[in-house]
């Protein structure tokens, strides 16, 4: 399947679970506004308890299998990323309403929100399938806790004090598996497409247009000017370890869910063959959202 092979939003919308970055007036009032709206059309609601997070930087609203039709997260890029986290697996769609300042994966902003509404209500808002990765800790070829996903990237850096770390890249699995190169960084990396205009792109990484079949591998301040990032096709397994013995790291998933490395484990990362359907409106572009949002080549040069 295309990461970002588009879609529509069809079918009856009957139950509405909403993720929600935190408990501010601001959300509240956002809150309050969507479940008058959804209450209108007799549509049921389950909202996130803010106050009581699920573990890693998850959500605790029960997103299994058939319980929602459709899932909203109120926040920012952070909140839609935790909500597309929590159906991995399910199909349902995540509609992002953008309350925070960039909003690059959101569909519309809050003063937009009845209009919104009531253009993925009537069956005219489009889906974009996005495909994210999966990625486990391992050790002498036993996994370690349960495996984890990622929209936009998992990095693996230092912990504690910011410091160069020498580290380790292999592609590919079994009697496959080559070694790309070791390497001295603060970090490095692992990005799908949707997420190549996140960190990796700070950290200098190309920006991958969604349907590209692909996983970007962006080192951190390389402490070598021969180490550049790479692209490298979607279907391959990568494994990042540390030739530190002495150096624990930390794996991030989405900038949000952290979780230890010790230095004889492999932190192992492959594409998540289940997409997850990220909710857009008409005419809302991947190149228009890059030219609004990120200012991309937004004046013509000027003339030497």
């Amino acid at each position: 399947m295309s990461p970002a092979r588009a879609g529509r939003l069809e079918g009856p919308i009957h139950s509405v679970g909403i993720i929600v970055r935190d408990r501010s007036s601001e959300i509240v009032a956002v809150l309050e506004r969507l479940a008058a709206w959804l209450g209108e059309r007799d549509v049921s609601v389950a909202a996130e308890d803010a106050e009581r997070p699920g573990g890693h930087g998850e959500t605790a609203l029960d997103t299994a299998d058939g319980h929602f039709d459709l899932v909203i997260a109120l926040g920012g890029d952070g909140t839609l990323l935790r909500a597309a986290r929590a159906v991995v697996g399910t199909g349902t769609p995540v509609l992002g309403v953008n309350l925070g300042r960039l909003g690059f994966l959101t569909a519309f902003p809050d003063a937009e929100l009845e209009v919104g509404l009531a253009t993925v209500f009537e069956g005219r808002a489009l889906l974009d399938y996005r495909f994210m990765l999966r990625g486990s800790i391992e050790s002498g070829g036993k996994t370690r806790g349960d495996k984890f996903f990622a929209l936009n990237d998992i990095v693996i850096h230092t912990s504690g004090a910011a410091r160069v770390t020498p580290l380790t890249l292999h592609v590919g699995s079994g009697a496959a598996r080559e070694e790309v190169g070791s390497f001295a960084a603060d970090g490095v990396i692992l990005a799908t497409p949707t997420g190549s205009t996140a960190y990796s792109m700070s950290a200098g990484g190309p920006i991958i247009v969604p349907d590209v079949e692909c996983i970007v591998v962006t080192p951190i301040c390389p402490h070598s000017l021969a180490v550049r990032p790479l692209v490298i096709p979607a279907g391959e397994v990568l494994s990042v370890g540390s030739l530190d013995p002495d150096v624990h790291h930390q794996v991030t998933v989405d900038g949000q869910a952290e979780r230890g490395l010790a230095p004889s484990e492999t932190v192992v990362v492959a594409r998540e063959e289940r997409p997850v359907a990220l909710v857009r409106l008409p005419g809302q572009t991947f190149f228009r959202t890059m030219r609004r949002k990120l200012n991309w080549a937004a004046s013509a040069p000027e003339r030497a």
